[in-house]
């Protein structure tokens, strides 16, 4: 058996290796982690989104025996998004594998199999993962952005809504007055729960950029806070302690993470709000690849096949992941701003 036949037993088949991509370690970031993604495969290209427009009333008395108020029927409302097609592509050439004079065809694929998992968790760990991390921060910000830095989907455009006035929380101010940043916190805390209705939450989280974060520790309450518990020597010992820190009932974050180019996903002087523990508040939906072996059945996180070349030097081997995510009541979605 030559080696390049080695690509055409089942092993190497898309199922096969759709399954090993699969089963490489995902880290998605800190945005994977801050809120629950409800991840769910779906078998066509585009969801669709439907909202019932309830709202709270208030009635006048009625006589008794009479007439109610008449009450008017709810609205609904529906919105399509399609889901976006992310793809890597990349080649083995016979050269790579020219090498591998093994005993047996078992041992020929478990040696090109080893090249090609390699080159997968590559693709995953460099390009897959970082790009659904930062659809992922977008989700939370509310505007999803392509990697060039244009805009997939607004989400206050997408369900009809105006965006939340930028709080500002006056962080470079020398000398705030006493409960300032507290009363910043709680005006926060009051607009998602406004605008989540009668929907509970757990606990409000923000990511901070890193100017904000730095004014943020500084602040007056919080440094008194610190001294006043014993948090200086904790934060000291725990790395974790110093990029997070709760506040007024508030989890702030120092977000890590940027581009190619270095540009932060989150602005240096902005922090970014969001409700935890709200069913399918924040939803990541999988829709199949562009295989005919994967049309009509539900999507997956990740795909991969490989084909060989024409001129015979070697196979192609691509990898794709089709995902969308997004907040399905972006209004509760807060921006605050340093000053």
């Amino acid at each position: 058996m030559s080696v390049l036949d080695v690509f055409k037993t089942d092993p190497f088949s898309v199922t096969s290796l759709t399954d090993a991509i699969n089963k490489i370690p995902f880290v998605p970031g800190r945005a994977g982690l801050v809120v629950s993604w409800g991840e769910q495969g779906v078998a066509t290209l585009d969801i669709l989104l439907e909202e019932v427009q309830g709202q709270l009333t208030l009635i006048n008395p009625t006589p008794r025996g009479g007439p109610g108020n008449t009450i008017a029927k709810e609205k609904r409302t529906a919105r399509a998004l399609t889901v976006p097609h992310y793809q890597v592509d990349d080649a083995i050439y016979a050269d790579e594998v020219q090498g591998i004079r093994a005993f047996g065809a078992e041992v020929d694929v478990q040696t090109v199999q080893d090249i090609v998992n390699e080159r997968l968790a590559g693709h995953v760990q460099w390009r897959l993962d970082p790009t659904l991390e930062y659809a992922r921060v977008g989700a939370l910000k509310g505007i999803i952005l392509n990697g060039d830095g244009s805009t997939l989907y607004n989400l206050f455009t997408q369900f009809g809504v105006s965006q939340e006035t930028e709080i500002d929380f006056d962080l470079d101010n020398a000398t705030p007055a006493a409960g300032a940043l507290q009363k910043k916190c709680t005006s926060v805390d009051r607009l998602i729960a406004k605008n989540l209705g009668g929907v509970p939450y757990t606990d409000i989280g923000g990511l901070c950029g890193d100017a904000f974060w730095d004014d943020l520790i500084a602040h007056p309450e919080v440094r008194d806070t610190q001294l006043n518990t014993g948090e200086a020597r904790a934060a000291r010992e725990d790395r974790v302690a110093y990029r997070q820190k709760l506040i007024s009932g508030i989890l702030f974050e120092n977000y890590r993470g940027s581009n190619t180019s270095g540009t932060p996903f989150i602005d240096t002087d902005k922090c970014h709000f969001f409700a935890g523990g709200v069913p399918g508040l924040f939803r990541t939906v999988y829709a199949p690849a562009d295989y005919l072996d994967s049309v009509n059945q539900l999507g997956l996180p990740r795909y991969t096949r490989q084909f060989e070349m024409k001129n015979g030097k070697g196979v192609h081997l691509e990898a794709q992941m089709n995902a969308l995510n997004y907040c399905t009541r972006p209004k509760t979605l807060i921006v605050a701003r340093r000053t």
